[in-house]
């Protein structure tokens, strides 16, 4: 019957409110979870590893040729066991 009674009430309309209040949050978590905060233009620069610094070092001549291979020869070596006294 058209016009009887008063709609669906305060009940309905909450239920309402909750239902498109939980579709827009699980809108937003599955946005979230496509693209993380993280993105590749804002993640951190990785650090560079001996070899990269040591490399950087002797191109921008902070240190010589035979200083290079020494450390360059100690670094291919494997890790060093120090001691300290």
């Amino acid at each position: 019957m058209m016009g009887w009674g008063w709609g669906m009430g305060a009940g309905g309309w909450i239920a309402m409110v909750v239902f498109w209040v939980a579709v827009l949050a699980l809108i937003v978590w599955a946005v979230m979870r496509v693209f993380p905060a993280g993105g590749s233009r804002r993640s951190a620069p990785r650090a560079e590893t001996p070899q990269e610094i040591l490399d950087r070092r002797f191109a921008s001549g902070e240190i010589d040729s035979e200083t290079y291979r020494a450390m360059r020869t100690a670094l291919d070596s494997g890790p060093v066991d120090r001691q300290l006294p």
